[in-house]
């Protein structure tokens, strides 16, 4: 009984196995198929897509779209100039630079030697006029945090040669003088000479801190602080909010901090 359960067991499996196979085309089983060519397009996404709203979603999400409108396009001060990001220096990156720079008071009790931003890390002009938070997010939409490191002097001048060969970052509280070709020439930072065995202190983000942005000798920090709830949108909202409380407008100038010879 046992050997003919076991004999009806295997016909049924070549039988299923036959109808399977059997429902596949031979140019299925045989074909060996690859890709020869891709063809596609960017669709642009603008006020276009707007021309036929969906009024359902529109219903759904504007409780939400006036809640949002309400905080980005809230003034919370006034730009005297336009700035934007350039190398070696720019309006734009000196003042994130030294905003930068101020912010390591919260760790260290004074201005960090140097503050450092990437220039990538820049992503929209600042207009002249009304300054809004929408513009401060699109400047800077990364969630990039403060941190303040210390390191030696020869790790600087690592620091300052990776630098040069970007043809010049955001960075404030130094003068640095690169050549054409992004070798560093000279470096002085608080107007002094760079001193192989002295400690300094740098303000900058934890994206170059990782050694990112070719920036590997932050690796060679001797300490590193990353306060929380310190990101670099919220350390520049905190500043142009102070300094409108002030009364002052935001301002910023190009003073040949990165110069080329």
């Amino acid at each position: 009984m046992k050997q003919t359960y076991v004999k009806y067991l295997i016909v049924a499996v070549l039988a299923g196995g036959f109808l399977f196979t059997s429902c596949r085309s031979a140019r299925e089983t045989t074909a060996n198929y690859e890709v020869v060519g891709v063809k596609g397009s960017m669709i642009t996404i603008d006020s276009v897509w707007d021309a036929n709203p969906d009024k359902r979603a529109a219903e759904i999400l504007k409780p939400y779209k006036d809640k949002v409108d309400a905080m980005m396009y809230e003034v919370i001060g006034t730009s005297e100039m336009i700035m934007d990001k350039g190398n070696p220096e720019s309006l734009l990156s000196n003042l994130v630079a030294g905003v930068l720079q101020q912010a390591a008071v919260r760790v260290l009790g004074k201005p960090a030697d140097m503050g450092l931003v990437n220039m990538g890390g820049l992503r929209n002009i600042l207009p002249k006029g009304d300054i809004t938070v929408g513009e401060i997010f699109e400047i800077l939409p990364f969630e990039n945090s403060l941190c303040v490191l210390t390191m030696k002097g020869t790790d600087m001048k690592r620091l300052f040669k990776a630098i040069a060969s970007l043809h010049g970052e955001g960075v404030s509280g130094i003068r640095m003088e690169i050549s054409k070709e992004g070798e560093l020439l000279n470096v002085t930072i608080g107007g002094q000479p760079v001193k192989d065995d002295q400690s300094y202190t740098v303000a900058t983000i934890d994206y170059l801190a990782d050694g990112n942005g070719r920036m590997e000798a932050l690796l060679q920090a001797e300490k590193r602080v990353c306060p929380e709830n310190a990101t670099l949108r919220g350390l520049f909202l905190e500043y142009v909010r102070k300094q409108t409380a002030e009364g002052k407008l935001i301002t910023s100038r190009l003073d040949g901090r990165i110069s080329i010879k």
